[in-house]
Formats: structure tokens, C-alpha cells, sequence
């Protein structure tokens, strides 16, 4: 199958915006650097497409395939091979990282979804670190996981957080599944999906109960110029930062803060705050584990067959709860679900 090919970093325009404009060059440069980068690849991947690959014959191995490579500081890809899926532990941490970060991402998918590897049929796990110079993002290119290092100050090694890693590549899910457009609100639910199922692998990984999550996305990113907990929180959307660089968090938690914009493809990581925060509500009413019930019924929905590429909200509310009924019956999946898209202000008929 041939599908669209989306350049998908961790960190949002509007974030690198803000501080691009700053009058400290610790803080501008790395920023505007940065930004430049992304809009070069977010153009030159919109003429591209990456073509699926094909199923192997055979079961897909039950243990990932990862291999690590350096960009040693340039922006050439793939970079120097530095650590294949038998090797001991890297004296790099960074590999090390990438390497835990993509094995938590392969394991949640397997053994709470069934599902083998990114494209269901054992796909290799790629990734490549220490990218470019004091590169302030993370990004799926739709082939691989590339991490920056950050810059020090305004941001830090972005295989520090697993449901960064975990976000990206379900980006890729997204890619071999619903191929979600990636502009205004079925864009927003691409960002959306890919916070959930992040959330979903580091509390996989620790161990939490839904209660017991934090729901940041990004904690632990952020360097010593800035203040905040996370990118965003699906918890309380809108509360993840508040900083005098940043700015406050822009994301609405509900349909009546949902932003109109022309940036960020249609304000694709601001407008996610809606869908991610209904999935929070959804996973905290039925308690346990999230990527149970609560993370079933939305893998389920995304990799259905029945969620079209450009979906709306309302659209994948409504299928969030036929999918609850159908995977439960009438029982409290399916209030869980009502409820919380209509805590959001989303119509589910």
C-alpha cells in the first residue's frame, strides 16, 4: 500500500515560535535553528510517500529487531550504525535509551494489543540519535526515530522521556493503519492518538494504574531556562507549562476553547488537548490499568478499517463508542465513553 508520509516531531511550532522571538541567543538561536530544520522536512516529506511494507511470509518474531545508529552531530540519515538488537549495553546512555525506549514501545503493542512491531508484520525498529547540532525536537519520519540531543538550556536529551518515544512511533501506527490526514481536527486526532498510546507505554513500562499516571507528555524535557512540567497533560490540558519564555500552554481540554489556526497545520498539537483529555476521562472512570479497556477500545478504533483518513472528531467519538459496545456490550465501557466525549463537548450521535 502506498500512504502518506508526515514529518511528526515531539516538540510543536508554536512552542519553537515563542521562543525563536526571545531576546537571549542561548535561547533564539537554538530555536530558530530548529525551526528551520522542521519546515525544510515538513515540505520535502509532503512530496514524498512511504510505500508499506509488504508482510513477511511467516509469524512475526515476538522480540523487536532494533538497531541504533549516530548521527554524530550532522542531519545524514541514517548516520553510523553503533548498536544492533544482540549487542551488550552502549556506553553511550542515549543509545541505551532509544534502545529501552523502542523495545517499551514494541512491548506494549504486543502484549496488550497483539500487535507485532509498528506495521503489525514485525517491522524493524530504527533510530538515530545525537542528531544534528543542539537539535530541539524529536521526530518520525515515517521510517524511522530520530532524537536530538536539545541544547542544554531550553531543552535536554530527548530519549529522556519513553512516551516520546512511545508518540512517535505511534505515529507510525497511525501511518500503517487509519493514515489519519495530518491537518486541522483528523490531524488533531494523529497528535491525539499518538499522546494516548504514549501515555499508555510508559505506564505500561512502570507498572500504573490509570490513577496512579502522571498523563505528561514530555516530563523531564525541559532544561534549566525553563519552567514547566511537560509539553502537555491529558490529565488538565491547558496546564502542562506556564513560563516566561513559553508562555502559557495553549491546549483546550474541551470543544469550547478549540483553536482556529493556520499554523501547525491547522493547529494539529494544540487542538489534540480535546480527544486526549476525553481518553483520560475515559481510562480514570473505568480505573485498572489504561491500556486495557480504556487503550482497547482506541487501538481498536484506530486500526478497525472504519476510521476514514480525514475523520473529525465527532467521527471518532462515535466510533470509540460503537467499538466499546461492540468489544463489551451495553455496560460501563460504553457510559465511560458517552461520558467523557460529551465532558469534552464532542457529539457521539
Amino acid at each position: 500500500m502506498e500512504i502518506s508520509s508526515v514529518f511528526c516531531t515531539i516538540v510543536p511550532p508554536h512552542i519553537l515560535d515563542r521562543l525563536a522571538q526571545a531576546e537571549d541567543p542561548r535561547v533564539y538561536e537554538p530555536a530558530r535553528r530548529t525551526l528551520e530544520h522542521d519546515g525544510a522536512m515538513r515540505t520535502r516529506r509532503r512530496v514524498t510517500a512511504v510505500r508499506g511494507a509488504a508482510a513477511p511470509v511467516g509469524t512475526p518474531s515476538e522480540k523487536p529487531q532494533r538497531t541504533i545508529y549516530d548521527a554524530r552531530h550532522t542531519e545524514t540519515l541514517p548516520g553510523v550504525k553503533v548498536h544492533a538488537e544482540s549487542d551488550p549495553s552502549s556506553g553511550d546512555s542515549t543509545v541505551n535509551r532509544a534502545h529501552a525506549g523502542l523495545g517499551a514501545t514494541f512491548e506494549l503493542y504486543l502484549k496488550a494489543f497483539g500487535r507485532h512491531s509498528i506495521d503489525d508484520s514485525g517491522l524493524p525498529l530504527d533510530a538515530t540519535v545525537h542528531y544534528g547540532d543542539k537539535y530541539d525536537n524529536a521526530f518520525w519520519d515515517g521510517e524511522r526515530m530520530v532524537f536530538g540531543d536539545g541544547d542544554g538550556e531550553l531543552f535536554l536529551d530527548f530519549t529522556v522521556s519513553v512516551d516520546v518515544i512511545g508518540h512517535e512511533l505511534t505515529h507510525g501506527v497511525t501511518q500503517y493503519t487509519a493514515n489519519l490526514e495530518y491537518f486541522g481536527q483528523s490531524g488533531a486526532l494523529n497528535e491525539s492518538v499518538s499522546d494516548v498510546f504514549g501515555s499508555l507505554v510508559k505506564q505500561y513500562a512502570l507498572g500504573q494504574s490509570a490513577d496512579r499516571a502522571d498523563w505528561l507528555i514530555g516530563a523531564g524535557l525541559f532544561g534549566p531556562r525553563i519552567s514547566g512540567e511537560a509539553l502537555r497533560s491529558l490529565k488538565a490540558p491547558g496546564t502542562a507549562y506556564d513560563d516566561d519564555q513559553l508562555g502559557k500552554d495553549p491546549q483546550p481540554a474541551t470543544m469550547d476553547g478549540f483553536v482556529r489556526t493556520s499554523r501547525d497545520n491547522g493547529g494539529v498539537h494544540i487542538n489534540s488537548g480535546i480527544p486526549n483529555h476525553a481518553f483520560y476521562r475515559v481510562a480514570t472512570a473505568l480505573g485498572g490499568n489504561a491500556w486495557e479497556r480504556a487503550g482497547n477500545i482506541w487501538y481498536a478504533a484506530l486500526t478497525g478499517g472504519e476510521l476514514a483518513e480525514d475523520a473529525q472528531f465527532a467521527d471518532f467519538a462515535r466510533l470509540t463508542a460503537a467499538t466499546a459496545r461492540s468489544l463489551y456490550g451495553e455496560g460501563d465501557e460504553v457510559q465511560a465513553v458517552l461520558k467523557a466525549w460529551a465532558q469534552v463537548g464532542v457529539p457521539t450521535s
